[in-house]
Parts: structure tokens; sequence; C-alpha cells
């Protein structure tokens, strides 16, 4: 599991049946920084997760990839590789807030 960022979505009309319904997002994945250890950085990668949460562009996220993404309820019968499973409140590093959904900071 790691921490990414929402920045988009993804409109599919021509998709095989048991994904109709799905949300799409673009997450880009996020790392801390390995010389401060006081903000989160992007990876500089994005790939695309299914949203079973209700994220939205800017949330940060906690995100499932590979076979543990179709370990949940909503995605057992799924061919996807990553899901969103959470959206993160607060990340706290070394005794250090790193990101808080509540002040926008990271």
């Amino acid at each position: 599991m790691f921490v990414a960022k929402v920045t988009g979505s993804v409109v599919s009309t021509q998709k095989v049946d048991v994904m109709v319904g799905q949300k799409l997002m673009v997450v880009e994945p996020y790392r801390l920084d390995g010389e401060s250890r006081r903000e989160l950085l992007t990876t500089g990668r994005t790939f695309v997760a299914v949203d079973t949460i209700g994220a939205g562009e800017g949330d940060y996220v906690l995100i499932t990839q590979g076979s543990s993404a179709r370990l949940t309820e909503e995605t057992s019968s799924l061919p996807i590789d990553a899901v969103i499973v959470g959206i993160v409140d607060s990340v706290h590093v070394d005794h250090g807030c790193v990101y808080s959904r509540e002040s926008g900071e990271s």
C-alpha cells in the first residue's frame, strides 16, 4: 500500500461489462523527501486506479496494487491492478506532520 495524489479521471465508454459503472482515476504516487523528511514528493509516475470510496481530484489516497487490489468486496470480480482504498487525512513521520488534509499542506 502507498500514498498517491488523485490528479485526474479517465472516461471509457467502451469496456468489459463488469467494469461498467466503475470510477477510474489518474493517480500519482508520492514518497517522503529523503533529505528533509518533512514533505511528500511526487515520484513522477502516473497510473489508473479504480475508486471505490469517492475520492476527488487533489485528494491524497491510499492505493493497493496487484492481487491485493481484488481483495475488497467491491473489486473481487474486477480485472484491475490498482484500487483506491482510503482517503488520507494526515501523514506523520519522525514526530512531524508532512501532510494534513485539513490544512492542505504537503
